[in-house]
């Protein structure tokens, strides 16, 4: 309270010389003691414990007047000041905010506190733009249905629309429940935009309007509600120019929801049958099936169905593979299209206009295709996921006899079947064409080459005197193949080619050293892949001030690293800045080193271990076991509420069965189950313990 009255008294008053005396008498009117020496200190030591203690944090806003809460959203959120200056006191603001940012427990109390007060103090638009910043920057996991019923239930029409696009931003970060509760809410604020008594139990508060503002949410419609919705309301919604782009994102939607959709589209007056083009305000026009997005992977109705609109759905059924699920009956659909396609046609004569159906042919119908069928059809052949390698090859074999002699413009057409190429082809290919694939669009399908296949690229290319040139435009994964021997060969190397390439260990010992040469470190290090050359002696020899800066390169590429050379970087941290070594790289030290680790050093241990990937730092069973068990005293024994979930971050996936079962509470475990989720490789112990704790939660 004290610092925000500071604040707010800086903010309408110019600071003279006498102004921190007058602030003082101020402070001591109101029997807060400070001392003028010690002001600085008191306020970096209170916020400080704020960033640890976060539960504090909740009640000390609580209690804050309507002037003060303002204040602190103004600051927190609006200023735009790098550094607080009050007289002789300075503050650095812009790291303060970062770290307060970085801490999920203030977050949290952050979302808390502006769902509490916020709308009471400041406008709707600005506490809506508040929560927007807070959701971003958190793991969203503090969005449980709970927390939603807080939301407020009137908002002006601005504010809800807002709020509803962040809400349908983070769909995806969001569990089942989660999004059902939003939907409740967003259907509960839409509701009372209507005038209830004009409607009775066969009409619906469900408009083309409301159906564009609840976005993906529409897939939490009841049956019964979609069942009831106008059909001039559907007419219109279908109209608007973004419908299908609305209807391409319901990935999760069911075959239900979207039969009785398109039940209702149908019998709005739209024909389904007919494959002509419709028209919107702007005047495009589009292919009806087009507008239906993702409703058309349920397509139900095979009545008087013809090859001309059996071709059609197939073509919209290409994106069907997005759905999260169903894809039995998608490919049930598909198979029953592509026979009615196929009627009275041959497969050559078709073949372009099956969409990605074609992945059914089996490989005697891919046979007995013509190779100029093959080459008319590439345009959609190329766009295809999902081919066996017999199909490639059988695929690519027909296009290149067609095509008679590879060139950059053949190859570049080919698209996902280019690994259908044999060795032999690519080498016999000209060089200057093989260069232009390398930087070409065709280069996203290198890495999936066979390593047999990339060699006789590279090897042709080396072999021709072109290869200084086309080394330096290998991307990805690809450069990886590239030998010793053939970078040792090139000269004209700089530290921004290597941005975007991924290298072999042997690779950044020898780049590093020789662009160590004519580069700066820093340069270097800030690549990303060139960390993996760094070496031990290296990490060493680097002086106390260089080391400590730019330790962040080491600490953003912890996953390039090996574990020698983190086990390096813990030994150089604790010998030229042990208070300061960032807390993970206890775990790498011996075992006593741990004992270090107690009382205010709990929580940034936790949460440094917390964010990062323990398996990175490659820990033994023991020392793994004794980590444990010093996060265990940390906590104090148990997991409490959703504050140590917070804290806990990606270690929750290593918390011991027993622990599960005897230490943590149910209301942690409601918080913790969407951070389970994200688990790669929990034990079927810790499932189990998980799947007990959740009956005994849920029922």
């Amino acid at each position: 309270v004290a610092l925000l009255d500071i604040l707010h008294f800086q903010s309408s008053n110019v600071w003279t010389a006498d102004m921190l005396i007058k602030v003082m008498a101020y402070f001591h009117a109101q029997e807060v003691t400070f001392t003028l020496s010690s002001l600085q200190m008191s306020i970096k030591s209170y916020l400080k414990n704020l960033l640890y203690q976060p539960r504090q944090l909740l009640p000390e806003f609580q209690q804050l007047d309507q002037q003060q809460f303002q204040t602190a959203m103004k600051y927190l959120f609006n200023s735009r000041k790098d550094h607080l200056k009050m007289g002789n006191i300075i503050l650095d603001w812009d790291k303060t905010r970062e770290r307060i940012f970085q801490s999920p427990g203030v977050n949290r109390t952050l979302f808390l506190i502006t769902l509490d007060k916020c709308f009471l103090a400041l406008s709707a638009l600005d506490c809506v733009d508040i929560l927007s910043q807070v959701l971003h920057v958190s793991a969203v996991n503090y969005l449980q249905p709970d927390v939603i019923g807080s939301l407020p239930n009137v908002l002006q029409e601005d504010a809800f629309r807002n709020l509803s696009t962040v809400f349908k931003d983070l769909y995806d970060k969001t569990s089942a429940n989660t999004q059902r509760a939003l939907y409740g809410w967003m259907k509960q604020i839409l509701q009372k935009s209507y005038s209830m008594s004009e409607f009775n139990e066969s009409t619906s508060w469900v408009s083309a309007e409301n159906l564009r503002i609840l976005g993906r949410y529409m897939v939490h419609l009841p049956l019964e509600e979609i069942l009831k919705i106008s059909l001039n309301e559907i007419r219109l919604f279908i109209s608007y120019d973004n419908a299908t782009k609305q209807l391409d994102t319901v990935y999760d939607i069911t075959p239900e929801l979207a039969q009785a959709f398109l039940e209702r589209i149908n019998s709005s007056g739209f024909d389904m049958r007919n494959t002509s083009t419709i028209y919107r305000q702007d005047c495009f026009s589009f292919s009806f099936m087009a507008v239906l997005g993702l409703l058309v992977c349920f397509y139900d109705n095979m009545e008087q169905m013809d090859a001309a609109m059996a071709r059609a759905l197939l073509h919209q059924m290409i994106k069907c593979n997005q759905l999260r699920g169903f894809q039995a009956e998608v490919q049930k659909l598909k198979s029953q299209l592509l026979n009615i396609a196929m009627q009275n046609q041959t497969l050559n004569d078709t073949l372009g206009s099956l969409s990605d159906a074609v992945v059914g042919l089996t490989s005697s119908q891919l046979e007995s295709l013509s190779p100029e069928a093959v080459h008319n059809a590439i345009a959609t052949l190329n766009q295809v996921s999902g081919w066996a390698k017999s199909q490639v090859m059988i695929l690519s074999s027909k296009y290149l006899s067609y095509e008679k002699v590879l060139s950059f413009y053949n190859v570049s057409q080919m698209g996902t079947l280019v690994t259908g190429i044999s060795t032999q082809s690519f080498y016999s290919m000209n060089p200057k064409e093989l260069s232009q694939i390398i930087r070409g669009t065709t280069s996203q399908y290198l890495s999936d080459l066979s390593p047999a296949q990339q060699q006789g690229i590279l090897r042709k290319i080396a072999a021709s005197g072109d290869f200084s040139s086309s080394v330096k435009d290998i991307q990805g994964a690809f450069f990886k193949e590239v030998s010793l021997s053939d970078l040792w060969k090139q000269t004209g190397y700089n530290s921004s080619m290597m941005k975007e390439k991924e290298l072999r260990r042997s690779q950044a010992l020898y780049l590093y050293e020789l662009l160590s040469k004519k580069n700066y470190p820093v340069d270097l290090l800030s690549t990303g892949q060139l960390v993996k050359g760094v070496t031990c002696q290296l990490i060493e020899s680097m002086d106390t001030d260089f080391f400590l800066n730019t330790f962040k390169f080491f600490e953003k590429n912890l996953h390039l690293l090996s574990p020698y050379q983190v086990n390096c970087l813990a030994w150089k941290f604790w010998k030229v800045s042990n208070a300061s070594i960032p807390p993970f790289l206890l775990l790498v030290l011996p075992i006593e080193y741990l004992e270090y680790v107690s009382g205010p050093l709990c929580v940034p241990f936790i949460e440094s271990l917390g964010k990062s990937e323990m398996d990175l730092l490659n820990p033994n069973l023991h020392k793994k076991n004794a980590v444990l068990q010093k996060i265990e005293e940390c906590l104090n024994g148990s997991v409490a509420d959703e504050y140590d979930v917070d804290l806990l971050g990606n270690l929750i996936c290593h918390l011991p069965p027993a622990f599960l079962h005897g230490r943590m509470s149910l209301k942690a475990m409601a918080t913790a189950l969407h951070q389970f989720k994200l688990c790669q490789q929990l034990s079927h112990e810790q499932k189990t313990e998980i799947t007990y704790k959740l009956l005994e939660l849920y029922g």
